[in-house]
Parts: structure tokens; C-alpha cells; sequence
């Protein structure tokens, strides 16, 4: 599974770009969506590699992300109670493992927004104009995705 955060904001970005941006429902700087690793969404991810950083998340990564970030229709938190109530989880911690090993996935918490809004990361950005090569925050972390979103969550 795939975590791509939003790093650039809109201002001079192709049509193209940003139509895919909108497929991957990365409408502001700082959110954060999960994607399956399939062959249409590494395409998508490909092609707007120059705006995002992504990489692949882990169980406890996610389980911080959905504890702290995740939010129900209402603005309200998801909260361990919610997710006993409705799913078939105990929870956040074994929810999260069964969607990284892709025995579920994130729609079967009903109501569950699908994107993140993060916070910007503690002690800033390595910089937004360049890769994860040229020491920036740009484009595939791999693993180490799980740093970033331990910063902005």
C-alpha cells in the first residue's frame, strides 16, 4: 500500500498533473491519501512523482496516522470504539495491519474520509523543489515515507 502526500501546492502545474491530482483526491498541500500498488495507480503516481512523496507505509505508521488524523463524515475523530463497533477489528493497531497485508481495506470503516489532512512536518521539509536523490522530500521514500509521516502527523 501506497501513502502520497501532497508537497507542492497548484500554482503553474500542467492540466494534466492536476487532473490527476484530482483522481487521487490531492486537492491541497499537506494531504494525504492511500493508494494500492497496482499498475493504473503507480502510473498516477508516476506522472505527478514531481509534486508528491510517496512511499510504502507500515502497520504502525498507519495505525498513528488513522489514530490522529483520521476523521469520520461530521469532522468527528475515529476513535477505537468506532472501529469495534464497526468492523470486525478490536483496534486501530490490528485494523491497520489487516489493510497494509491488504485483507480490508479503508472503505470498510463506514463514513471514514479516504484523505488525510496532515500536518506540516516538525522541523520543516529537507525542500520541496527537489528529490529524495538530491537530498529533498520529492518523489519515491520507499520506506522511509514512514519518517515523513511520522513528522506531519
Amino acid at each position: 500500500m501506497y501513502a502520497i502526500v501532497r508537497l507542492r501546492g497548484q500554482v503553474n502545474v500542467r492540466y494534466t498533473i492536476e487532473d490527476t491530482m484530482k483522481m487521487l483526491r490531492l486537492h491541497k498541500v499537506n494531504h494525504c491519501v492511500l493508494v494500492p500498488e497496482n499498475p493504473h495507480f503507480k502510473g498516477m503516481v508516476q506522472k505527478v512523482k514531481d509534486y508528491v512523496a510517496f512511499g510504502k507505509i507500515d502497520a504502525n505508521t498507519l495505525a498513528e496516522i488513522l489514530e490522529n488524523r483520521g476523521r469520520l463524515e461530521g469532522d468527528t475523530r475515529l476513535t477505537e470504539e468506532y472501529i469495534r463497533e464497526n468492523t470486525a477489528y478490536d483496534s486501530i493497531q490490528a485494523f491497520a495491519e489487516a489493510v497494509v497485508n491488504g485483507e480490508t481495506t479503508l472503505k470498510s470503516v463506514p463514513k471514514l474520509k479516504p484523505v488525510f489532512r496532515l500536518h506540516p512536518p516538525r522541523k520543516g521539509h529537507a525542500g520541496i523543489k527537489r528529490t529524495v536523490q538530491q537530498g529533498g522530500e520529492l518523489g519515491d521514500h520507499g520506506d522511509g515515507i514512514n519518517a515523513l509521516l511520522h513528522k506531519m502527523r
